[in-house]
């Protein structure tokens, strides 16, 4: 069927003026919309047009979160600087970095790691936790600063270059392994943990063995908050990466 932009105006006037507890069901020609937009390019410029729009003041939460859902869906670049602007907002930043973690685009990322410098306490970590999501290595250097700050933001850094696991943030966790914060110390004994793990994965057990010895001695010196079970962990990490029958 051919995109016609004129059906979706009444859905589009409702959605405007959507609150929670409103008909959603009013949403459905948008929906199809928004899945038959994927092999149509001009619907889909058009459709996320329209919905971006209804990122600005005026809409209620309710409106901007499915706005964001379907963003999370056919979202560009173009939508970027709209989503952006709601990532500083309590009631909006979960939903703007729910879109932007899933826009296959770079200005996507680079929104998040702005926004990162920029916010404090949980939506930080949420930023944290977005650029993860992405798989994004491009931000290695700014987690890594925050290794060695709060504990809880530290904790999130940890986990974050654990899931990134590039080789920058192996170097970054491997560096900041001395932290005094029993929590962050903690957190960057299992990212590299699993660092270790998604190695061996890849057949790199050369790579892995590094970090495991790395983290059994560190165990047995005593210097990790769970010494004893990053001790055992690390013990069958290396017995794995000895032994090419081992799977994970």
């Amino acid at each position: 069927m051919a995109y016609d932009p004129a059906s979706l105006d009444k859905p589009f006037e409702v959605l405007k003026a959507f609150d929670w507890g409103g008909d959603s069901s009013a949403f459905q020609p948008i929906d199809a919309a928004v899945v038959a937009a994927h092999a149509d390019p001009t619907a889909r410029a058009d459709l996320e047009k329209r919905l971006a729009a209804l990122l600005d003041a005026g809409t209620s939460r309710a409106a901007k979160e499915y706005v964001c859902r379907k963003l999370s869906l056919i979202g560009t670049a173009m939508s970027v600087p709209k989503l952006a602007a709601l990532l500083p907002e309590k009631e909006h930043s979960h939903m703007a970095r729910f879109a932007l973690e899933r826009i296959d685009a770079a200005e996507a990322a680079e929104a998040l790691r702005k926004a990162l410098g920029t916010v404090q306490g949980d939506l930080k970590i949420g930023m944290i936790s977005s650029l993860a999501g992405r798989g994004d290595a491009a931000s290695v250097p700014l987690l890594a600063a925050l290794l060695a700050g709060e504990s809880k933001t530290a904790v999130a850094a940890a986990d974050a270059l654990g899931r990134i696991h590039s080789p920058e943030a192996i170097q970054a966790l491997a560096a900041a392994s001395g932290v005094s914060d029993k929590a962050a110390a903690a957190a960057i004994s299992d990212a590299r943990m699993a660092c270790a793990e998604s190695l061996l994965k890849q057949g790199k057990r050369a790579e892995a063995k590094a970090i495991y010895t790395s983290l059994s001695e560190a165990a047995a010196a005593g210097t990790t908050p769970t010494a004893k079970a990053t001790r055992l962990a690390a013990a069958r990490g290396i017995l794995a990466c000895l032994d090419t029958t081992t799977t994970f």
